[in-house]
Parts: C-alpha cells; sequence; structure tokens
C-alpha cells in the first residue's frame, strides 16, 4: 500500500507514538499547539489525525481535510470534534472509552477511603507540628454499606473493588437489569431506598437533564447523618450549594469532590472553607499508566484502520465499506439523536424497536446500532460505540427489535422504547441536510432535532400556552420554536419548545405546577 500520514496534534505518551512510528507505510508528523487556522493550513495533507482535549476538531477543520478518514482521541471525550460534519465526511471518529475506567474507578475508591480516615486533614496537622490523634478519628469500611449511583464501566469497576474490601453494595442503575446486578454480587435498588440505606455514596452517573442536581436538599435530607459522598464523575449532579448546607449542618458527615460545577474551583468558594471535605482538581484520569494506555490504545486503532479498514471503538459510524457508510453517515446521526432523545423520556428500557423506511430500510442494522448507542450513552454517561452497543443492550437484557420498511417512500427511522410505558420518536433528513423530528410520543410535528428542548404535555385548553411562555420569560429563556401536536379526540396536546439556553429546575417545577399541565420534561437533542 502506498504511505499514508498521521498527524498527532496533541501530546501522547511515548510508547503510542513508537507504536505509529514503528508501523509499515504510516508516516508519523508531531505538532502541538496548533491554532484552528494553523491546523486548516496543514490537515489537508494527512489521512489521519491523533487528538487529546487540546485540538478542536470544527467545521472548518474537517472542511479543509480533503485527505482525512479518520480521527483518533486518545481518551473518552468527544465534545471537541464535531461528529454530525465528520460523519457528513465520511471520517470515521474513534476514541479509547476503556482507558481510563480502571484508573477513575481507583481514585473513586482513594477519596472514599481518604475521606473516611480523615487522611488529608492528619497529614495537614502533622506537618504543622502537631500530633492530634483524637482529633481524626475516623470510620472503617468492613461491613459498611456502599451504594453506587450508575453501574457503568467506572462504577461496576468500584463495585467490584468494594466487595474485595468486604462491603456490602448496593446500585442504582436506570437500564442495568436485577439478573446483571447478581451477577455482580450487588443489589439493585431503587435510588431513594438506596440514599436512605447507604453509609457511603458514590456516583459514576453522567450529567444529563435527568442528573442535574441528582442530590439535592431533598436528596441529603434523606441520607443517613453519618453518611459519605463522593462524587469522581461529572460536576454538576451534585449542587453544591445545597452540599456546603448538609455539610455546615451536619446532615451527612462529609464528601469528596473530584469534580466541580465550574472548574477550576473558584478561590472563595465555601467549600474551601470546610473540614468535613476532600477535594481534588479532577485528577480521576491522571496517571501515568492511563496516559500510557490510551495513547498505545489509539495508535494500534489509528493503524488497523488506515491500514485494514477496522473500525475499533468507532463513535460516529458502524463497520462498513467506505461507499456505504458516506451514504449512510447522515442517517446514522438521525438515528443516534432519536435514541438520546428518548432515553430522557424514559425511565428504562425493555425493548428497543428500531424501523428503516424507504431507501434506509437495508440499513436497519447499522441504523439500530447508532439507536442504542444513543440511548445507552445517556444513561451511562460514556461514549458508547456503536458496534458494541447491542452487546451492552444485552448484557442489561434490553430486547432489541429491527424492523424494514422498503415500500415506504420517504427515508424515516422510527424508534420505539418500551419500559413500563412506551415511547416514540420518528426523525429523519430534511432536503437541506437538517435534522427533523416528525412524530413524538405519537403526535405529529415537525420539529428541529438540536439544541434544548422542553417536551409539554397538556389539556388543549385556552391558555395554557400563554401561560407557558409567560413563565419562560420570567425566567429569561428565549424560545426558538415551537411546535404543538393535537389528538383531537383526546382534547390533549403536545407541545415541543426549542430554547436557546438551559433550563433550571425551579423553572420547570413552575410549568409542573400549572393548571392542565399533565407532564413537563426537558431534553438535549
Amino acid at each position: 500500500m502506498s504511505t499514508v500520514k498521521v498527524l498527532v496534534s496533541d501530546k501522547l505518551s511515548e510508547a503510542g507514538l513508537q507504536v505509529l512510528r514503528e508501523a509499515s507505510d504510516v508516516q508519523v508528523d508531531v505538532r502541538t499547539g496548533l491554532s484552528e487556522d494553523q491546523l486548516c493550513e496543514i490537515i489537508g495533507e494527512y489521512d489521519g489525525l491523533v487528538i487529546r482535549s487540546g485540538t478542536t476538531v470544527t467545521p472548518k477543520v474537517l472542511e479543509a481535510a480533503s485527505r482525512l478518514k479518520v480521527v483518533g482521541r486518545a481518551g473518552i471525550g468527544v465534545d471537541n470534534v464535531d461528529l454530525p460534519t465528520a460523519s457528513k465526511r465520511g471520517v470515521v471518529v474513534m476514541n479509547t472509552p476503556l482507558g481510563n475506567t480502571v484508573t477513575t474507578a481507583e481514585h473513586a475508591l482513594s477519596l472514599l477511603m481518604s475521606l473516611a480516615r480523615n487522611i488529608p486533614r492528619a497529614d495537614a496537622s502533622m506537618k504543622r507540628g502537631e500530633w492530634e490523634k483524637k482529633a481524626f478519628q475516623g470510620t472503617e469500611l468492613w461491613n459498611k454499606t456502599l451504594g453506587v449511583v450508575g453501574l457503568g464501566n467506572i462504577g461496576k469497576i468500584v463495585a467490584d473493588r468494594a466487595l474485595g474490601l468486604k462491603m456490602n453494595v448496593i446500585a442504582s442503575d436506570p437500564v442495568l437489569s436485577a439478573e446483571e446486578a447478581k451477577r455482580l454480587g450487588v443489589e439493585l435498588v431503587s435510588f431513594d431506598e438506596l440514599l436512605t440505606r447507604a453509609d457511603l455514596i458514590s456516583i459514576h452517573t453522567p450529567l444529563v437533564p435527568s442528573t442535574k442536581y441528582l442530590f439535592n436538599d431533598a436528596a441529603f435530607a434523606k441520607m443517613k447523618k453519618n453518611a459519605l459522598l463522593v462524587n469522581a464523575a461529572r460536576g454538576g449532579i451534585v449542587e453544591e450549594a445545597a452540599l456546603v448546607r448538609a455539610l455546615e449542618s451536619k446532615k451527612i458527615r462529609g464528601a469528596a469532590l473530584d469534580v466541580f460545577e465550574k472548574e477550576p474551583l473558584a478561590a472563595d468558594h465555601p467549600l474551601l472553607k470546610l473540614d468535613n471535605v476532600v477535594l481534588a482538581p479532577h485528577l480521576g484520569a491522571s496517571t501515568d499508566e492511563a496516559q500510557e494506555r490510551v495513547g498505545v490504545q489509539i495508535a494500534h486503532q489509528i493503524v488497523a484502520y488506515l491500514k485494514h479498514g477496522t473500525i475499533e471503538n468507532g463513535v460516529n459510524v458502524p463497520s462498513l465499506s467506505g461507499d456505504a457508510a458516506q451514504k449512510l453517515a447522515p442517517h446514522l446521526e438521525v438515528a443516534r439523536r432519536l435514541g438520546r432523545l428518548l432515553a430522557q423520556l424514559a425511565g428504562g428500557a425493555r425493548e428497543i424497536r428500531v424501523t428503516a423506511y424507504g431507501e434506509l430500510a437495508s440499513f436497519t442494522g447499522p441504523l439500530t446500532q447508532e439507536a442504542l448507542a444513543g440511548f445507552l450513552e445517556k444513561h451511562t454517561g460514556e461514549q458508547v460505540s456503536p458496534l458494541s452497543a447491542k452487546y451492552e443492550a444485552k448484557e442489561r437484557d434490553i430486547k432489541v427489535v429491527e424492523v424494514s420498511e422498503p415500500n415506504e417512500t420517504l427515508p424515516v427511522v422510527r424508534v420505539v422504547v418500551s419500559h413500563d410505558d412506551i415511547h416514540t420518536a420518528t426523525a429523519r433528513r430534511s432536503r437541506g441536510g437538517g435534522l427533523r423530528l416528525v412524530g413524538l410520543e405519537g403526535y405529529e410535528v415537525d420539529a428541529v432535532l438540536k439544541g434544548h428542548a422542553i417536551v409539554v404535555r397538556n389539556d388543549d385548553k385556552p391558555g395554557v400556552i400563554g401561560a407557558i411562555g409567560t413563565i419562560l420569560g420570567k425566567h429569561g429563556v428565549n424560545v426558538a420554536r415551537l411546535q404543538v401536536g393535537l389528538d383531537e379526540e383526546t382534547g390533549k396536546a403536545l407541545a415541543l419548545w426549542n430554547v436557546d439556553s438551559e433550563v433550571t429546575p425551579a423553572l420547570l417545577a413552575e410549568l409542573r405546577a400549572l393548571a392542565n399541565v399533565s407532564n413537563v420534561a426537558y431534553v438535549t437533542l
């Protein structure tokens, strides 16, 4: 084969660079610290791009990347890559979703132990020349009940290590089956039950609208007085103002945080003044081993794809031939967003059914993989590869059904999630290339499938729309678009309010309190 060129634009471990340099017919250039314009000037020469968090792969960069076939992210998050544009241009985006899992899990347990035994405070005291044994009396972990919130890849490792410490482990996870939890040796419980039973709680859930401020005043009120809380997942899951109140009033014994609502933490933040809290500057993935591991892994993946066409940990496309991938890529984004949308409306899933219509009927498999990946990533907080999505769904006892309807005219994707009730969404690509939501929960709509939205179900009566708009205006939330679906037989309506910014729990509470409003959900599309 002819020589392919790979650009490494962020710092990568030497071991990872060595993998690239030793591969035959691969030329490697390392140029870090490039601006967007500088990257655009040279990216047209390269077939592969290896990045970390420092490089942002924008639509402008991708437009200039005439030869680019693959972007490899050494790490989990790909927020710095424009996935829709990459998909449109047939650029495969890969990551290393498991490279940091052990490191992050170990860090959570380290925080837990440090908190339980007052190690940071004792260390600081010793360095002041003091010897105060009685001041730092701690608590044992043996035979205590650990509550794990979110049993994704990291949560499972934490649970496994905790069992090794002879702790009793209970867990809350909306998509994990009781059978899988039993196999892991943990007891699956509701979130409220976990709050009341756990002596120690470790958070490993993603930050999504349903978990924003999951730990608030109400949650802290249900916890044991001597409970300890650890968050090494995402800032914003814990409402920091409520945590300060709980710590100051001794409602809970202590907390350890590695992540915060705003990073870095402000110098005057009240958490810095409390003795019963342990703080770390987002160190979850910061180990030599993890950094080397993700560097080596992404290097192998890049080489395998450029030389053999093998896709491992693909984020935006499944395993397809080049021609098929380019044709299908825009519709894959439709399926993924439908999965993400329904994950926010459904409490979980027993069955996920994906139907592909028209010319998409022959691609039902890849579309299903994308919808599953979108659904699961909203619950796990981790990038889910379409290639592994069906296996992860099976592990969670989610039945997957694929349906092809080739006789329909329009290329449309429909996803149905069955749990305690049924949730449906249908979408397509418009002629201009936009993503259009054309059906939601049985109502016909024509809405933009992007950004932030509030989904309201209400009685079709005068004044409801106005009352909702008044509350949004009071909170300074601008409405970009409004679509209303109506069921004339029942007199019920569904309104989808596309808004320009995130909304607060207080705003949603006001909407839910309105007369003739039966349900309110905030989603990111």
